[in-house]
């Protein structure tokens, strides 16, 4: 068990994330999405008044949310105050170290402002859930405008967590309504360093560093050290909100009471290309044992066909017969999946 205590800081001397302070009537989120590397964006939703309910009291709060509470039955995980709020594995890695159920939102609700102001907190969290089908009509007063693209919303909510590092394909607007979260994130070619676990049994649907951040074992994981230079911090109060480029490690601790954030994932590329991690997933079964000469002649094609592609490769093919070496459209995506899916069956038969 680690107590809050026993913690040692590592980041002690972290270069803090970089700050605008744009408000959100005021800011095309085309500029914000364009950066490569996190922003913070000092007092983004503080207009809000979720975000106004929360500052003011944790009953003005609670009555805020009741407003838009109407009994939906949401997945919850639970676990007793020595977790310090660690949200991990349980000893042997066969499964997770809190347990999960189904409540009504109004029961999740009720214990989350009973607990969350006791010292220390039992960890009870809400996750990733979406927003309209746990606060319908919460978006009519809080939310942004995206434009033309059409982002998956989805609430958090909780006593105090720790989130362990783990990154997401898409791109991510967190927007904190309520309470304290620091993010710590790491550049992608960091992944070496972080020590990740499992693929296919993960506590959240994406791998998670193992590293425990607040008492890293670095005879276990000597390369966190290498990590922890090229690591940024992001401290939010209410209001605020971050900007993860897409593949960003991040650890997100929530401090507050009672804490609540709502995210914005979206990506700029069409639905019908599908997701990286398939591809990667695939290639690790596929390539990942081949002999080196194999591997080789394979990093060849990939740099090719993939990532030193800049269409000249298919001059030679004339248009209509191109298929996946030309032009990914919605058509090709299916057609190329079909493929996919018949290859993939006749090796399983």
């Amino acid at each position: 068990m680690i107590c809050t205590t026993d913690r040692t800081d590592v980041f002690n001397d972290t270069p803090r994330v970089r700050e605008v302070a744009w408000r959100h009537e005021e800011c095309d989120l085309s500029e914000i999405s364009a950066s490569s590397v996190p922003v913070i964006v000092r007092g983004f939703v503080e207009d809000w008044p979720a975000v106004k309910a929360a500052r003011s009291s944790l009953s003005d709060f609670f009555d805020y949310l009741h407003r838009f509470d109407r009994g939906a039955v949401v997945p919850i995980s639970a676990g007793p105050a020595k977790l310090d709020g660690r949200l991990f594995y349980n000893d042997d890695m066969t499964g997770v170290n809190v347990d999960r159920g189904n409540a009504t939102f109004t029961m999740f609700l009720d214990r989350v402002f009973k607990f969350g102001p006791q010292t220390p907190p039992p960890l009870i969290y809400l996750a990733s859930t979406d927003v309209d089908e746990v606060l319908p009509g919460f978006r009519v007063e809080n939310d942004l405008e995206f434009g033309d693209l059409d982002p998956l919303r989805s609430v958090w909510i909780g006593t105090h967590t720790r989130v362990a590092a783990h990154n997401d394909l898409p791109l991510n607007l967190a927007c904190v309504v309520a309470g304290k979260r620091r993010f710590t994130l790491f550049p992608p070619d960091q992944t070496p360093n972080l020590y990740v676990g499992p693929f296919e049994l993960t506590p959240a649907g994406r791998p998670i560093s193992l590293v425990d951040f607040a008492a890293p074992d670095t005879v276990r994981f000597p390369r966190f050290e290498e990590a922890v230079k090229h690591a940024q911090i992001a401290d939010l109060d209410e209001g605020d909100a971050l900007f993860i480029p897409s593949m960003w490690w991040h650890h997100v601790e929530a401090t507050g009471q009672v804490n609540m954030l709502v995210n914005y994932w979206w990506r700029t590329v069409p639905k019908h290309l599908g997701t990286p991690q398939d591809v990667l997933n695939h290639a690790m079964m596929t390539l990942r044992d081949l002999p080196p000469e194999e591997k080789k002649a394979w990093r060849h094609m990939f740099d090719h066909y993939v990532f030193n592609y800049n269409g000249t490769e298919v001059d030679q093919v004339p248009e209509h017969i191109q298929g996946i070496l030309g032009p990914i459209t919605p058509e090709v995506s299916a057609s190329v999946r079909a493929f996919l899916r018949d290859r993939l069956d006749r090796r399983e038969s």
